[in-house]
């Protein structure tokens, strides 16, 4: 991939991308022009295909209507987003001109895991968030495993030895296979990727026996039947899957998955944050996105400003006391 791609030069054409045209701003809120340029860099953690991926392809030409902006994606794979973010908090000025696609938990969980890596949240603006995806255990359509019992059933049969998928250490779908291996008392053999696409690209190709992956990034493949959703990992079944059963109604309690928004380096003007996060609102609102999310299955949580920074202060204690529960296990396994 390459490390600078162009996302958007117009608002119509990534409309025509994903099939939908944004409704125009109205003139009170689009007459304001945004402080920080016309064009804005969104800094991408992960590689094409994957939920930052996504939710750009599906958030940004709505917001360039809005803002009256073009928006450019570059793409920064590696470290579980860290490559990215840590470039937003450390060498990015703080002008409006430059946000990026966070996501929980791996957001935090970078630098709660490793001490190398040296940004933490109180460097960065968080904007607004957009949406929250529940994980999803997926198998390629030919897969043997029709049930999640059955990929249970093997794995508690020969420990270590089934391949899931995960988008990288210390990502959701990473922790959801910790968590759900301790509650079903079994071993899988992770597999980290740089991003949730290749994951489950992996397992439709039948590279891996499965991805621990989220329900808006694999729902078209879903669809287009390529892969089967063995179980999802949310408090209760989804009207997208509702033949899917959730993790506790199979006996393990687990809910997981990964809430995905903007921020921008600590420092950005009130100005600018907030013509941001009310665009980012308005575009939420907006019926013809509704409808769009909802065909991808795409669950829309807008959070302000304030919410989200108090979300993502909560994600960052929640996840640091789950981390020092099990990091002297997963230490000593190598994984």
């Amino acid at each position: 991939m390459q490390t600078r791609i162009l996302a958007a030069t117009t608002a119509g054409v990534l409309a025509s991308v994903i099939g939908v045209a944004p409704a125009m701003a109205q003139e009170d809120q689009a007459g304001e022009e945004y402080v920080g340029g016309d064009e804005v860099t969104v800094l991408m953690g992960f590689k094409a295909g994957g939920g930052s991926d996504a939710l750009a392809q599906l958030v940004q030409p709505f917001l360039a209507e809005e803002l009256d902006v073009n928006f450019v994606n570059q793409y920064q794979p590696g470290a579980v987003g860290a490559i990215a973010w840590t470039r937003l908090a450390k060498q990015v000025e703080p002008d409006g001109e430059t946000i990026s696609i966070t996501n929980t938990p791996m957001l935090m969980t970078n630098y709660i895991m490793n001490e190398s890596i040296t940004y933490d949240i109180s460097e960065l603006t968080p904007i607004a968030n957009i949406v929250t995806d529940p994980g999803v255990a997926v198998v390629s359509s030919d897969s043997p495993y029709e049930t999640f019992e059955d990929l249970l059933n093997a794995a508690e049969e020969s420990p270590g030895t089934v391949t899931v998928g995960n988008s990288g250490v210390g990502g959701d779908d990473w922790f959801t296979t910790i968590m759900l291996s301790k509650a079903a008392g079994v071993e899988f053999q992770k597999v980290p990727f740089q991003g949730d696409g290749p994951s489950w690209t992996a397992a439709m190709g039948g590279k891996i026996d499965a991805s621990f992956n989220n329900v808006g990034i694999t729902y078209p493949q879903i669809e287009a039947g390529n892969l089967r959703p063995l179980v999802v990992f949310a408090e209760e079944r989804l009207s997208a899957l509702p033949d899917v059963p959730t993790a506790k109604e199979l006996g393990y309690d687990v809910v997981a998955g990964s809430s995905r928004g903007y921020s921008a380096p600590a420092g950005l003007s009130d100005e600018a944050r907030t013509q941001l996060a009310d665009a980012l609102q308005r575009v939420t609102e907006n019926p013809e996105f509704q409808e769009a999310a909802k065909n991808r299955a795409m669950n829309i949580d807008y959070m302000g400003p304030e919410a989200y920074t108090a979300y993502l202060q909560d994600q960052e204690e929640r996840f640091t006391e789950i981390w020092d529960e099990i990091k002297d296990e997963v230490q000593g396994s190598g994984n």
